[in-house]
């Protein structure tokens, strides 16, 4: 119960300041099947999420054959779209996700 116009101020900010909530980010490493980095990194350009956002999808050479940047509120929904979206590509033979921390 608000009782002055301090508590109204008080909890405006820190409505604001849960608006704000950052969002998780993760990298998305892909190991794809010998001759399908291309392919693998268009299927995952191309896939829409309700819940994260890819921010973006690079092939590159090294152990891994392409990376997605993911953006999402929580880890379920990063999860989520890794298990019921990345992983069901025809191509991907396996990921390895890192989350992003704020050190």
């Amino acid at each position: 119960m608000l009782t002055g116009p301090s508590d109204e101020i008080c909890w405006a900010t820190r409505r604001r300041n849960s608006d704000r909530r950052q969002k998780l980010r993760a990298y998305i490493l892909i190991e794809s099947e010998v001759g399908r980095a291309g392919e693998v990194a268009k299927g995952v350009e191309g896939l829409t999420f309700n819940e994260a956002k890819v921010v973006a999808v690079d092939a590159v050479t090294g152990p891994f054959d392409v990376i997605a940047q993911l953006e999402a509120e929580d880890l379920d929904d990063i999860g989520r779209s890794i298990t019921e979206g990345i992983q069901k590509i025809d191509g991907v033979g396996r990921t390895t996700t890192c989350l992003v921390v704020r050190i």
